[in-house]
């Protein structure tokens, strides 16, 4: 079976509750949509505020502190929010990658292998039984191993070992000074060795949010070599499927998955800064037409907050002046621009009652922006 570009791309809107928002509650609309981008603490609840009717952010509020939802480093070795019967399964697979990436070089310089690691987690996260500052961590680690290590090991460790990020602080739930608590999940396997169980719970899930999609696909969510996930797929014969895309690749999905007819309309969204469908994909032209990627995802890895039309990417958006100014890289009719500003309205009431200058620290970006129109919605 073959499908197309426009295809796939609502296929993703769909299953990220792009196409209409659905009546979930917080923890249920985490679950639906696999992983919410976490690097800045506002974008979980604008990534919610997008997808489910009538979201409330207390609600978000309450399921980090019920520890329903939890924020951790995972998959791209970056801050997510998932739900918390996900997690053991995803840090399970990622075991590999955090190895890799935070027990090597800058591990080594301070003297520290990865079996000081392996011995240094179960301590550590007896300590983390109650929430703990990033301060009291480096201390512990500085009565630990010394001066000389405390800061590599610290490092190192905050990834590589099962912790969650603790709520802090207001607007949204944390704040620029993370506290971390042990995950309490059990055991995690040490060393480097894939858990092909895991992997496969991994893939199955990122399947259902964000599928079809091809193995360099999932490898470029997780950050999880190739190999292991095309091992994964075939173990996984019969439970997934094939299609071919419209490069001719193949792609894998689940059986019956919601795959909505090329021509379904698109709803205008204004999108968080690094929501996971600007990334979840090796071929982001699913959603970011390439001529935009640059100016949208920049070479540090910023990720503005973008404006969805007809389910790809039109432009960006940041608050201005009461409102929302937003800018279009190519013309948008009148329609489009009623339904942006009808968003912005919405989100602008959020922002109210909790940030109204959200990522007013990467304003910067604007001024390496083409000339387009901007509007004040």
């Amino acid at each position: 079976m073959m499908i197309t570009a426009r295809a796939l791309n609502r296929a993703t809107l769909s299953r990220q509750l792009l196409l209409e928002r659905e009546p979930l509650t917080v923890p249920a609309g985490v679950r639906r949509v696999v992983a919410l981008q976490a690097q800045h603490p506002a974008s979980p609840y604008l990534a919610l505020w997008n997808r489910l009717t009538g979201f409330a952010p207390a609600e978000l509020d309450a399921a980090f502190t019920g520890r329903s939802v939890v924020k951790a480093t995972l998959m791209r070795i970056t801050l997510h929010a998932v739900h918390a019967e996900d997690y053991p399964a995803f840090r399970t697979a990622m075991q590999p990658t955090l190895y890799a990436s935070r027990l090597g070089p800058r591990f080594a310089v301070a003297g520290l292998t990865p079996a000081d690691a392996d011995e240094l987690v179960p301590e550590l996260l007896a300590f983390a039984r109650r929430p703990r500052t990033s301060a009291e961590m480096q201390a512990w680690a500085e009565e630990r191993l010394g001066g000389e290590k405390k800061d590599a090991a610290w490092w190192g460790l905050k990834a590589y070992a099962p912790l969650h990020h603790a709520p802090t602080d207001a607007p949204w739930s944390f704040g620029l000074r993370p506290s971390f608590v042990a995950a309490g999940t059990g055991p995690m396997p040490a060393g480097r060795t894939v858990e092909p169980l895991a992997l496969r719970t991994l893939i199955l899930r990122y399947l259902a949010g964000f599928g079809p999609a091809s193995v360099a696909d999932v490898a470029q969510f997780a950050m999880v070599q190739r190999a292991p996930v095309r091992a994964a797929l075939r173990a996984l014969d019969g439970a997934v499927e094939q299609l071919q895309g419209p490069d001719g690749c193949t792609l894998f999905d689940l059986p019956g998955a919601s795959r909505p007819p090329a021509e379904t309309p698109a709803p205008p969204r204004l999108m968080a800064m690094w929501d996971s469908i600007l990334l979840a994909y090796a071929d982001r032209s699913r959603v970011i037409p390439p001529a935009y990627r640059p100016w949208v995802i920049r070479r540090n890895g910023d990720v503005l907050p973008t404006l969805l039309v007809d389910g790809r990417v039109a432009g960006v958006w940041r608050p201005a002046h009461g409102g929302i100014e937003a800018t279009a890289f190519h013309p948008l009719s009148p329609a489009v621009w009623d339904g942006l500003a009808a968003e912005a309205q919405s989100l602008t009431a959020l922002l109210s009652d909790r940030e109204v200058a959200v990522y007013s620290r990467y304003h910067h970006w604007w001024t390496k922006l083409p000339e387009a129109e901007v509007r004040m919605l």
